[in-house]
């Protein structure tokens, strides 16, 4: 049976067991940009990625324009609004079993199955598509609803990265997780 964003598999249902009614899991399109922008500018969203704050539209035309062959760019739409993002990225050469993965989602939308769903596209497509065996991502080690998302698919710690990026006028620790199959 064909998974869809109205028929969710068991990773994709949220802490109640279920999708918010209406979630649409799809390929980000030009017309995106106005949206992607907006929410990658909101507080919480950008405080969770490596995003910049003042990010254009532009520059979201030009990333969703250029991503490679492989590379998946989805959002998560909900009543007409881009409610979230998801992305990944295919590795190359002795890394070609790899991908790395980055997700958020809109400030005023947590904790409603909408992350759970992004990632449940992205495994999908990792493992029934494109044959990637190892899924990587780092998350902020206080992102707590994050981390435990990802540990509830099978990523697992490998380590934490001190020191990894600068956020909020201070230098903030992260983890690296990985999923491996096969």
């Amino acid at each position: 049976m064909e998974q869809t964003a109205q028929t969710p598999s068991p990773i994709q249902a949220d802490e109640a067991g279920k999708t918010p009614d209406g979630l649409l899991i799809r390929a980000a399109a030009p017309g995106d940009a106005e949206a992607l922008a907006a929410i990658t500018n909101l507080p919480k969203y950008r405080s969770g990625t490596l995003r910049l704050p003042y990010e254009t539209p532009e520059e979201w035309r030009k990333r969703i324009a250029g991503k490679d062959a492989g590379d998946l760019l989805l959002v998560a739409e909900l009543d007409d609004a881009v409610v979230g993002s998801a992305g990944l990225h295919r590795l190359t050469g002795r890394r070609a079993h790899a991908a790395m993965i980055g997700m958020g989602v809109h400030d005023d939308f947590h904790g409603r199955g909408i992350g759970r769903a992004l990632l449940a596209a992205l495994i999908e497509a990792a493992d029934r598509w494109l044959g990637v065996r190892r899924l990587e991502l780092t998350v902020f080690v206080d992102n707590t609803p994050a981390i435990r998302l990802y540990e509830s698919v099978g990523f697992e710690a490998e380590g934490t990265l001190k020191g990894y990026a600068f956020r909020d006028g201070r230098f903030a620790d992260a983890l690296a997780m990985a999923r491996l199959t096969g």
